[in-house]
């Protein structure tokens, strides 16, 4: 009888290592404003500017809050997915050292980088989907902390992806 292989010893503290809770918030904060900004743009041409929404009738508003929704969630989705399957890193990850790994080391697979980040279609659900999106971020960030690797739930939907540090 062969007793089970040893444990793997854990990551260092500098490059490679997982990256921590806080310093994976303050990225996605980044790339959450700089997101924004750009949604912010396409809600001006969307809405006309900044319009009473009554003016335009609850059929007129609630269409245009409807794309909006979806053009903001693809915006969103393709932002990360591309930065993410094209180099590893967003804006607020190269900000903060850190870069996003496909399950084998190297860069996520655009399918890989497209499931995890798949969350931001809870946007549009109208009227709500904020508040889904605040659920599962709350989730994730559960998931993150308890997780020896810090792997969240999206990183393990994805495959198995992992924030690592660069630095």
């Amino acid at each position: 009888m062969t007793s089970p292989p040893p444990p793997l010893p854990a990551p260092a503290a500098g490059a490679g290592a997982p990256g921590d809770l806080t310093t994976r918030f303050i990225a996605r904060l980044i790339d959450g404003i700089l997101v924004g900004v750009a949604n912010g743009i396409i809600s001006i041409f969307i809405f006309g500017g900044f319009v009473n929404p009554m003016a335009m009738g609850i059929v007129g508003f609630t269409g245009r809050f409807l794309l909006y929704s979806v053009i903001a969630a693809a915006i969103t989705i393709a932002y990360f997915a591309l930065m993410e399957s094209n180099s590893g890193q967003t804006l607020g990850k190269m900000l903060m050292s850190l870069r996003t790994e496909g399950a084998g080391g190297g860069k996520p697979t655009m399918e890989q980088a497209l499931k995890r980040n798949a969350f931001y279609a809870l946007n549009i659900i109208p009227f709500l989907g904020w508040l889904a999106l605040l659920a599962v971020y709350i989730y994730i960030a559960v998931t993150i902390n308890n997780s020896p690797t810090r792997q969240g739930w999206h990183d393990k939907f994805a495959g198995g992806t992992q924030v690592v540090k660069t630095k």
